[in-house]
């Protein structure tokens, strides 16, 4: 429960001002077709996250524990750093559907945009902390939804009342007191 939690809180905070959520709000303006866009962030998310998983517990299993505690400690305060930069996206390559409709378009561009993403480092930095994966990828999974599911609906609207630095300083104390949690408790056994 407690590789869920921290899994969904991490990720949803992380995300929220992100480029994949910036995404989300293109896909919405421009598409205004809600249900298709957050089924496609959905599979989109799966697919990524999973993938991230695997890496994260594949690399757990490979790497001491003593060598893991302190690089996934020095990937945190990282990702803490990383989450103080502003997201921005191409408004002109998101924004083109082309013959896949509005579901395949944010599939192929969330999970691309989402590649190499700091919500994509924190799903493999999670899966090699905790030992279950499955948990790991439906709490980051569920964190991604439950950032980007309103921006969907809500458009626009959302996206000007949101206090983005606000919000981007607390995912990055978050994440910098993962990196602590991780070298003050270690790895679970």
């Amino acid at each position: 429960m407690e590789a869920l939690l921290v899994s969904f809180g991490v990720v949803a905070l992380g995300e929220i001002g992100d480029k994949t959520q910036l995404l989300s709000l293109v896909l919405a303006a421009r598409y205004r077709r809600p249900w298709p866009i957050v089924a496609g962030i959905l599979v989109a998310t799966l697919a990524n996250h999973a993938l991230a998983g695997w890496v994260g517990n594949w690399v757990r299993g490979v790497v001491p524990a003593d060598l893991m505690r302190w690089i996934l400690a020095a990937a945190f305060f990282a990702v803490a750093l990383w989450a103080l930069k502003a997201d921005e996206l191409d408004e002109t390559r998101a924004a083109r559907q082309g013959r896949w409709g509005v579901f395949g378009m944010t599939v192929i561009a969330f999970f691309l945009a989402e590649m190499g993403d700091k919500t994509q480092v924190a799903t493999v930095m999670l899966a090699a902390k905790f030992d279950s994966l499955a948990a790991v990828v439906v709490g980051t999974t569920l964190g991604m939804m439950a950032a980007n599911v309103p921006v969907v609906f809500a458009g626009n609207l959302a996206a000007e009342r949101l206090p983005l630095k606000a919000i981007r300083i607390a995912a990055a104390v978050m994440f910098a007191a993962i990196g602590v949690w991780v070298l003050v408790a270690g790895l679970p056994e």
